[in-house]
């Protein structure tokens, strides 16, 4: 065997993340692998549709994107990519709950750590959703403490994560923090 079908992730070219199936471009990128150049990411890897080479497994259900700092214009690409993505896997109904509150965490990670942000999806064998967005600050996120905040036109986010996702939370790592979120199929 040439390892290619017992061991079905590879290296991107950036060899800084691992993808499986085939590359599908970059967050509202120019449509090529590897950095992308214009509003996006860099270096988004992609979604495998099901039927690629092991249908059945949860390493073909999975959308990773790499965000630039400060790219707001992403979120959308980022919840169109997710939608597409829940399509192909057979779990359309998760795509307005999941797209909600994956625009919540990115937005976010964009505003409120002056860097990028990694975005995963992973759909598992059980159907369950799990939503991480990595960023490099290890900053908690936290609701609005100050009494004007039933005025205020942003930061329900977490309340919205909160009210909505089965599951949720903060884990801190050595190069900032992932907040995740988990959605049961119905």
């Amino acid at each position: 065997m040439d390892g290619q079908s017992r061991f079905p992730r590879q290296r991107t070219s950036s060899g800084d993340a691992y993808r499986s199936g085939p590359v599908q471009g970059s967050v509202g990128g120019s449509g090529k692998t590897g950095k992308a150049g214009g509003t996006g990411a860099t270096g988004a890897t992609g979604t495998a549709l099901p039927g690629a080479s092991a249908p059945g497994c949860a390493l073909h259900r999975r959308l990773h994107l790499t965000l630039d700092p400060a790219d707001l214009v992403a979120v959308g690409s980022v919840r169109r990519r997710l939608r597409s993505a829940l399509s192909h896997w057979g779990v359309p109904e998760l795509s307005d709950t999941a797209e909600l509150l994956s625009s919540e965490l990115v937005t976010n990670a964009l505003l409120h750590t002056g860097k990028g942000a990694v975005f995963d999806a992973v759909l598992g064998s059980d159907h369950r959703l799990r939503i991480e967005v990595q960023d490099g600050t290890s900053r908690l996120p936290g609701r609005r403490r100050d009494p004007e905040a039933e005025y205020a036109t942003s930061g329900r986010g977490l309340l919205l994560v909160e009210a909505l996702a089965d599951s949720w939370g903060v884990q801190l790592r050595g190069d900032g923090k992932v907040t995740w979120f988990e959605l049961a199929s119905p």
